[in-house]
């Protein structure tokens, strides 16, 4: 009995110092949570501000200047938003170490080669005043909010660490941080090219890797017919010699063509809406974490110029202080990621007598071997070098073992600034164009639409100007006939403007043809059937309002899929089911059909998948020898969907791997992946519906690291319909992070919808405010509801709870 109440005593003891240490950090996260009401001193300000919040936490910022507006917003993302913030600066500047450890190191590796943090230093220091000023006033607001805290946020005390303070300099690294999602920082896409140029050859290139294609969905409708299929001269997989076993997860790499999260942005000039303005949509669609990347706000505050009250409404992005997209009452813009070529692979001719000394023109120059330290908690700091060149740093070598050197806009300080925020007081689409082309940001897709009904398309950010050459695949420079002469200008880079009953539409896809293409370059435009799906859906539409908008950006139409539907009907036939039961159970759940990847449906899992595994095994074959050269190997931005429906239908001997008799034998393996897939998930074939395979994983970034707390920091589980290749894009974390639409000037009919919430605490009211009408496609409205909360900024030293 006596060691009973000892066990008994102990585990009460246990308990309670649970229960303590739980009511300690509960009671550390309520001291974390933002100030809603109130008055609060900040002495950055010149005049008092009002921020006032509607129900799902949206703020409205009442100021007297654009300044005092920016300390407002910077003191609501310090508050709400600091974590994220900081996770961005570091992961730009290759600092996550020093908050994470060691596990971190590889990721900081990668990134130091830019050096980002002191190129951050050189492009604050050449800023206009103007934007200097901005970036000071923002940071000032953002580390009061944080001051103001009672407590640091409670990542911060899981992690054991203190929140350091935000700097203007910060602000440049996020426009480095957002280039990292948008674009390659080793140009794998053009070292893939090189690959299937330098081992398959150039015929190769143009039928597995088109610039311009038969299904494409260009703005100016420019096509081209597939490239001839390769001889078997030129590609024979059945007359090659047996291959070496790669490693399992390099051949991974070869079985995935799922594309790269896009966005979509569509507009309709006025003669085809119903209130006679033009009508703008845009989802950017990028990975879906908690909090969410964007913070929606409405800024109120007088034109420096004109004296006249804006109102500036949109997403912000935290740790900058401006609407990246949005509607100022008379323009409004929205952006997907261009895929425009903002860098080049140049070959290093090294001397025959030292490989570190290379050639350009005439001189000889030194390979520049640059060191750098990162900082490691609680452990010693890590040593790295990289190999520099004029062109810029070294990231990989060609077939022949010659050093490829990465040129990118992003390395040059020129190219990244604060201009962008002059589109908030833009009054007319000229204006709005002008700003767009002086702006500094990783190239993007740009559609504007302003309050007289037209609509205009261009590229938002610097991209090259080249000269002797297109870019698309690596060359040296050695020679001088091949260069860079800085970025393009304001009257090289391409401008669309609608007519007056016109359409504009971009996702990701090629946009435009012939001279603009060249300069454009190609930096690996997705593929092209989403834009195709949203052009068909827009053509039609007439006296359109937003909801009619709306229900594109929600289509989760496919069908370019029908075809695979008809095939995988003809490949299921009396001695295939004979063969094996399951088969004619996957047969008959075929139907019914209806080219929607719609969370319930059965039938488009079954065709999604199979053409998947078709893919999965028709390709690694062909570029399995690519992988031996260039180990990143990926052809997940060539536009193989033409080139394998080719093979498919002229079933090619000598394109078909040596593991298959037929190309039929392939075609009834690819079934059998997709039921041995069903049969590992323990899924009925009647059950195996789309959104059992799509479905949401949303959490913070802690969530994923620790799993006890994972559910606590996520979103619910929903089954969720949409796919890559549809408008309405959607992976179970990846998809739409916001949509709006929007007519410059009848804001009060716009329509908005955002995955999470506005804050980042899981106490917070708003954590997940409005992410249900995410999920089910619910409209809510695009300006602020009523409010709710009301928070007074004001100079004075004093202030009140």
């Amino acid at each position: 009995m006596s060691r009973l109440r000892l066990l008994v005593g102990f585990l009460s003891i246990v308990l309670l110092l649970a229960a303590i240490g739980a009511a300690l950090f509960y009671s550390r996260m309520k001291a974390s949570l933002p100030v809603l009401d109130g008055t609060v001193s900040t002495p950055a300000l010149s005049a008092e501000i009002k921020i006032e919040r509607d129900h799902l936490g949206v703020p409205t910022i009442t100021a007297k200047n654009r300044l005092d507006a920016a300390v407002g917003l910077g003191f609501l993302h310090g508050q709400e938003r600091f974590f994220q913030m900081d996770l961005a600066r570091r992961r730009a500047a290759g600092e996550l170490s020093a908050l994470f450890g060691k596990k971190a190191i590889n990721a900081d590796k990668r990134v130091r080669m830019h050096a980002f943090r002191p190129l951050a230093q050189q492009v604050l220091a050449s800023l206009p005043k103007e934007q200097t000023t901005l970036l000071e006033a923002y940071a000032s607001g953002v580390n009061q909010g944080l001051q103001s805290l009672k407590s640091p946020g409670f990542e911060y005390m899981v992690l054991r660490a203190k929140p350091q303070p935000w700097k203007p300099e910060d602000s440049i690294l996020m426009i480095y941080a957002m280039t990292l999602d948008l674009q390659e920082d080793r140009a794998n896409y053009e070292q893939s090219l090189a690959c299937v140029r330098d081992v398959l050859g150039s015929a190769a290139v143009g039928y597995f890797a088109p610039l311009i294609g038969p299904d494409d969905a260009a703005i100016d409708g420019s096509l081209a017919p597939l490239s001839p299929m390769p001889t078997a001269r030129q590609i024979n997989l059945r007359a090659l010699p047996a291959h070496p076993q790669h490693d399992e997860a390099l051949l991974e790499k070869l079985r995935d063509d799922t594309v790269l999260p896009g966005s979509n942005s569509f507009a309709l000039s006025g003669e085809r809406t119903a209130n006679h303005g033009a009508l703008l949509a845009n989802d950017m669609h990028l990975t879906l974490r908690l909090p969410n990347i964007w913070y929606r706000a409405s800024l109120v505050f007088p034109d420096a110029v004109s004296g006249e009250q804006l109102r500036v409404v949109g997403v912000t992005l935290p740790g900058t202080p401006l609407v990246v997209a949005g509607s100022n009452g008379h323009v409004a813009w929205g952006f997907t990621n261009s895929d425009t070529d903002s860098s080049d692979l140049v070959v290093i001719d090294p001397s025959s007598i030292d490989p570190s000394v290379y050639m350009r023109g005439k001189d000889l120059l030194t390979i520049e071997k640059r060191r750098d330290t990162i900082e490691v908690k609680g452990d010693d700091p890590v040593t790295v070098e990289y190999e520099w060149t004029v062109f810029g740093p070294v990231v990989g070598q060609n077939a022949q073992g010659r050093r490829l050197a990465m040129k990118w806009t992003m390395d040059d300080p020129q190219a990244a600034n604060y201009a962008l925020v002059d589109m908030e007081s833009a009054k007319t689409l000229e204006d709005a164009i002008a700003v767009a082309h002086r702006s500094g940001i990783p190239a993007q897709n740009i559609v504007l639409a302003d309050q007289t009904g037209r609509i205009a398309w261009t590229i938002c950010g610097k991209l090259p100007k080249r000269v002797g050459f297109d870019g698309r695949l690596p060359t040296t420079w050695t020679y001088g006939d091949r260069r860079w002469e800085g970025f393009l200008s304001e009257a090289e880079i391409p401008v669309v403007i609608a007519p007056s009953s016109g359409q504009l539409w971009t996702a990701n896809n090629r946009v435009i043809d012939r001279e603009d293409l060249i300069r454009l370059g190609d930096g690996g435009y997705e593929r092209p059937q989403r834009a195709a799906r949203i052009r068909d859906l827009l053509t039609p539409l007439q006296n359109a309002k937003p909801r009619d908008l709306l229900n594109i950006q929600l289509d989760t139409g496919a069908p370019y899929l029908n075809r695979w539907h008809e095939l995988l009907g003809k490949i299921l036939d009396e001695k295939a089911v004979a063969e094996k039961s399951e088969r004619g159970k996957m047969k008959q759940a075929l139907q019914p059909w209806a080219a929607r990847a719609d969370a319930d449906s059965v039938s488009y899992r079954l065709v999604r998948r199979f053409r998947q595994h078709v893919v999965e095994r028709v390709f690694p074959s062909l570029f399995e020898r690519c992988i031996d050269v260039y180990t990143d190997f990926s052809y997940r931005r060539f536009h193989i969907e033409e080139a394998l429906w080719d093979m498919v239908q002229k079933q090619p001997a000598h394109l078909l791997a040596a593991d298959y008799n037929s190309w039929n034998d392939l075609l009834l393996a690819a079934v059998d992946d997709v039921l041995d897939e069903l049969k590992r998930d323990h899924l009925p074939i009647e059950r195996a519906n789309w959104g059992r395979l799509n479905t949401a994983r949303i959490m913070h970034p802690l969530g994923r690291v620790n799993g006890l707390i994972g559910k606590w920091l996520s979103m619910p589980e929903d089954m969720l319909s949409g796919d890559y290749d549809t408008p309405r894009v959607q992976a179970p974390d990846d998809g739409a992070s916001e949509r709006l639409v929007v007519s410059p000037g009848h804001e009060d009919e716009g329509i908005f919808e955002m995955p999470g919430g506005q804050s980042g605490h899981p106490l917070s009211p708003y954590f997940s405010a409005g992410h249900e009408a995410w999920v089910r496609g619910e409209p809510t409205p695009f300006l602020p509801g009523k409010t709710e909360h009301t928070l007074v900024l004001t100079p004075a030293e004093a202030s009140t709870r």
